[in-house]
């Protein structure tokens, strides 16, 4: 099943257990424009409801994940400050509905990893990169702004350290440096990158999905400053233990098979 988005620019296909989201804007080097962000949130919105997957890959189309935002409508975005406002909440909106998306998020890279491109992956809660892949964050090229949210996930990845050195430079860097800095968790060979993304796919979708969305609230509750248990905490603990999914878990163990967890 596939679903389009922002004229085309943007496609969703339902696959089994996981969903892919494609960024379809090959030409540009999957340049996001104002159309693409704004539809963002109702692509994610339509993973959420889409009971069978499990996790979502987002992936650009042809040769690049995505270059970043399509600078041929800066003229027209940035041309007062209502349209830069109008503009900047497209953007961290879309941004901030891939980040919030309660399934596991894969972003496997290809070629171009740059600006707003390097923002939708550090949404994601993996990435894995081909080897040849490039990354950088330029606003200091133009004279702009990173977002506080996208700078936060980009320090949470990388520290501050060498989320300042990104920032201040605007330099463009090899695939062993993101690895190097923790920005990207796995390098690849390009024709070997969708099988490495198939087969992490595969681990995670094994794997209860109760476990992996607690995770991920648990995790984003550590990044925003929480550090002791919180009555939820301890209600998600005891809820799992007596979930569904703990149940099966301890079956399959004492029965000597895989798993076969009914959370959705």
């Amino acid at each position: 099943m596939t679903q389009t988005f922002a004229d085309q620019a943007l496609t969703l296909d339902l696959i089994g257990d996981y969903a892919v989201l494609t960024l379809n804007q090959s030409a540009k080097r999957n340049a996001m424009t104002k159309a693409m962000w704004s539809a963002l949130p109702a692509a994610c919105a339509a993973v959420e409801a889409a009971e069978a997957a499990k996790v979502l890959i987002v992936r650009g189309a042809g040769e690049h994940f995505a270059a970043g935002a399509d600078i041929s409508e800066f003229e027209v975005v940035y041309g007062t400050r209502e349209a830069a406002t109008a503009y900047r909440n497209a953007v961290s909106g879309g941004v901030d509905a891939l980040a919030g998306l309660s399934k596991p998020t894969i972003a496997m890279i290809r070629g171009a990893c740059v600006g707003g491109g390097l923002a939708l992956a550090l949404a994601c809660d993996l990435r894995l990169a081909a080897n040849d892949a490039r990354f950088g964050i330029t606003p200091a090229r133009l004279g702009l702004m990173y977002g506080l949210s996208d700078t936060k996930r980009l320090v949470d990845a990388v520290g501050a350290s060498a989320a300042k050195n990104i920032l201040f430079t605007g330099e463009i860097m090899t695939a062993d440096e993101a690895l190097r800095i923790h920005l990207v968790n796995s390098l690849h060979a390009p024709d070997a990158l969708e099988t490495a993304v198939l087969a992490k796919l595969a681990q995670i979708t094994s794997s209860s999905q109760w476990t992996a969305r607690k995770v991920k609230q648990v995790v984003a509750m550590i990044l925003n400053g929480q550090a002791t248990e919180t009555d939820q905490t301890r209600a998600w603990i005891l809820d799992a233990v007596e979930g569904p999914d703990f149940a099966e878990g301890r079956a399959a163990f004492m029965e000597k098979r895989s798993p076969s967890f009914p959370f959705r």
